[in-house]
């Protein structure tokens, strides 16, 4: 049987992938996952509206690339931190043993039926565990309708937005995956009829539509990732969801930037999107001007099109009004130019580090990726399919973000990422 590379378009598996799938056999995202019948996390990837057990399958001795064991995990890090050429390997394999016209695993009834789980059967777990997590500000655009609102609209960047890419060090501890409930944090909040902060439930809660990048391999303390090998250090994507408490972050983010008003959440998608599969929708980055510094290189083809949506289904609500369509292809700052400048003082990264682009805003008004900036701060309601209005969310509100990238006859996906806003916490303030 021939080899064949797998990107190719003409690949099919014998595993039924409907029209629309996320998850053809050109995509192959892994993710960590239970069943009913066996509750131990393990390793999977995603094939139509299946998951190919890679712990049964290694069992079989059908993947010689990776070492005994590697699958049965409750996280990634193991396989991720076996290096590039191992992911490579391990993706051709599967990708060999899930085609059409290989009788390896399709031949024996029993054999399919010990290393397919019907996806609507399974429990998705986070699937990494995350020592880091940096969030960037990278969209122009989402930045440029920040500070127009808050700042004088004709310097509505700050002049060092220009030079490099701005960040935050957010909680890992709080990052989960899709489909757990988010509860509406309480915080101070500096009304402006009252001269000092009250204490209570967050009145401005939003979303921020957001992509971010799992690392894969780790740099020592004291030494830099050049620009031009950042790529090396990347595993794959996913999803991000990084909430934002609107009200609590005006009045603590000077002058230190956010904290409590980011802390409590950052949902992500539950599958691992490799750079491989995305290779072949690299896209010209836009221009930068002025020139970046040496250090952060020149920008290329370093932008990837994807497609993304986010809809909001109230509580009472039967579907979900789609509010922002966008695509991350104008993301002002690379991932390769994020990764450059969070290692340049020396800071180390480790396998599984999380790193979010910050919101993702196009230029019309339907593609911006936060409340903030769909309702001018409020001001401008956003009115659903429903008719309800929203100015930021409410409890009850489910928010899910899905995203795609568009080939000739199938897409490379994400899946998406989802949560319900429940109610905050009885305050204990005396």
């Amino acid at each position: 049987m021939t080899t064949i590379h797998p990107n190719d378009p003409t690949l099919q598996s014998f595993i039924p992938v409907r029209p629309g799938s996320h998850f053809p056999i050109q995509n192959l995202p892994y993710g960590v996952f239970s069943t009913g019948a066996d509750p131990l996390p393990r390793v999977g990837v995603a094939i139509g509206d299946d998951i190919l057990d890679l712990a049964a399958v290694a069992g079989l001795g059908l993947l010689p690339c990776v070492p005994p064991g590697v699958f049965h995990a409750s996280s990634l890090n193991q396989f991720i931190a076996l290096g590039r050429d191992t992911w490579q390997a391990t993706r051709q394999w599967i990708s060999e043993l899930l085609r059409k016209d290989n009788p390896a695993l399709q031949s024996d009834p029993c054999v399919r039926d010990s290393v397919l789980v019907p996806m609507a059967d399974a429990t998705l777990h986070l699937p990494v565990d995350i020592p880091g997590y940096t969030d960037f500000y990278s969209s122009r655009e989402h930045a440029t309708n920040c500070g127009t609102m808050f700042r004088d609209p004709a310097n509505a960047l700050l002049p060092n937005w220009l030079e490099m890419p701005i960040a935050y060090n957010g909680r890992a501890s709080s990052v989960v995956v899709s489909g757990t409930p988010v509860q509406r944090p309480n915080g101070q909040l500096k009304l402006p009829d009252v001269p000092r902060p009250v204490f209570g439930p967050c009145r401005k809660l939003d979303f921020e539509l957001e992509t971010a990048f799992i690392v894969g391999q780790p740099s020592a303390l004291g030494n830099s990732i050049a620009v031009d090998d950042a790529e090396r250090h990347i595993f794959g994507m996913v999803l991000l969801n990084d909430w934002s408490a609107r009200d609590i972050q005006q009045w603590e983010y000077m002058p230190l930037g956010p904290f409590n008003s980011k802390t409590f959440a950052s949902s992500i998608s539950p599958w691992i999107v490799t750079m491989e599969a995305l290779e072949p929708f690299r896209v010209q980055s836009p221009t930068q001007e002025p020139m970046p510094l040496p250090y952060l290189g020149k920008a290329g083809k370093d932008s990837y099109d994807i497609m993304l949506e986010v809809n909001l289904r109230p509580a009472a609500a039967t579907h979900a009004t789609t509010i922002c369509r966008t695509s991350s292809r104008f993301m002002y700052w690379s991932m390769r130019q994020q990764l450059a400048h969070h290692t340049v003082s020396g800071c180390n990264v480790r396998v599984g580090d999380l790193m979010g682009s910050g919101t993702i805003s196009g230029r019309s008004a339907d593609s911006l990726g936060c409340l903030l900036e769909l309702t001018r701060n409020g001001n401008n309601p956003l009115t659903l399919s429903t008719g309800e209005q929203r100015r930021f969310l409410e409890d009850g509100d489910t928010v899910s973000m899905t995203g795609w990238c568009q080939a000739d006859g199938y897409r490379i996906g994400f899946g998406d990422v989802s949560a319900t806003v429940l109610p905050a916490q009885p305050s204990r303030a005396s």
